[in-house]
């Protein structure tokens, strides 16, 4: 059976909606808040899983917990979404969390994130999860773990016959042979920029970023551009897929995540590169039509809907 492995980090994201943020000192009020799951790698299992709702595709999420409530709501997310976890729970450190502002007029966000316990994903405890990644049909990772797990992961991954895709997110500057295990990097505009050097901001910037990571070793890169969809680009195809209309957008928190995990399901499902850029960017697009991370996923049906009628 087809399976999506990601490797990543669970957080609870704390989510605060103002007018602004505040200078450093000051206190202002808020329109709202919401405690709710995410983290970029579970984001992207909790999208996979619900893209591959019904279909043969399994998701699974490797990570670290702690032992307590955000543990909880971890684990239950996952059930409810139907990931299939391969965790570890350690009682001395603390589950992730996160700080989330969201722009109450734009719904851009700013985001800090406290990975907890899972700054100690390590090698070996990739080596330990070989079985799983090693098994992969699709599997992805971001950089909110540590980088020489992520590293070791997308070894162990090509070395068992997987596609493999890096999320270079946040964005960070990667060692030396990385790009060289990535059958793609998905990086949006700001990420494409830490890691080529020269700004990103319309798709023919995107294809010169494009071009340079797969200078660097990376078989394709697809390079996400918000309201603009997303460049792809493999050297012999380089197409830009626009975004779907799916509604007014009420918050782009995890819809970078959104569009990462719909690929992955759509990759592992036997989808063109291409095809599962699209599938990818209408997961993503109704994504950004409610509010939170993980619980803004939207399920098979929608996105079959909105790629039916686009």
């Amino acid at each position: 059976m087809p399976n999506v492995v990601i490797l990543g980090v669970f957080v609870a994201d704390t989510a605060y909606r103002a007018k602004r943020q505040p200078k450093m000192g000051e206190t202002i009020l808020g329109e709202s808040f919401a405690l709710g799951p995410g983290g970029k790698g579970s984001n992207q299992a909790v999208a996979a899983a619900k893209a591959a709702s019904g279909g043969p595709v399994t998701a699974h999420f490797v990570s670290k917990l702690g032992r307590d409530p955000f543990a909880d709501m971890a684990l239950a997310t996952w059930k409810a979404a139907g990931v299939v976890p391969a965790i570890d729970q350690q009682d001395d450190s603390y589950t992730g969390a996160a700080y989330i502002f969201v722009d109450d007029a734009t719904g851009d966000n700013a985001i800090i994130v406290s990975p907890g316990v899972a700054t100690t994903i390590s090698p070996t405890d990739m080596e330990a999860r070989a079985d799983i990644i090693g098994a992969a049909t699709v599997f992805v990772t971001q950089l909110e773990q540590p980088m020489d797990a992520a590293y070791r992961a997308l070894q162990i991954a090509r070395d068992g016959g997987a596609r493999t895709v890096l999320n270079p997110a946040p964005a960070a500057d990667l060692p030396d042979g990385m790009l060289g295990l990535c059958d793609f990097v998905t990086p949006n505009e700001s990420e494409a920029e830490a890691l080529v050097g020269k700004r990103v901001e319309t798709v023919d910037d995107a294809r010169a970023a494009a071009a340079a990571l797969r200078a660097a070793g990376a078989g394709a890169a697809i390079i996400t551009l918000g309201e603009q969809g997303a460049l792809y680009d493999d050297g012999t195809v380089s197409e830009h897929v626009p975004a779907f209309n799916a509604g007014p957008v009420v918050e782009t928190t995890g819809a970078g995540d959104a569009f990462n995990g719909g690929f992955a399901t759509a990759l592992a499902e036997g989808a063109s590169p291409l095809e599962a850029v699209r599938f990818g960017c209408a997961t993503a697009s109704l994504s950004v039509t409610r509010a939170g991370a993980a619980p803004s996923m939207p399920d098979r049906a929608e996105i079959d809907a909105l790629l039916a009628r686009s």
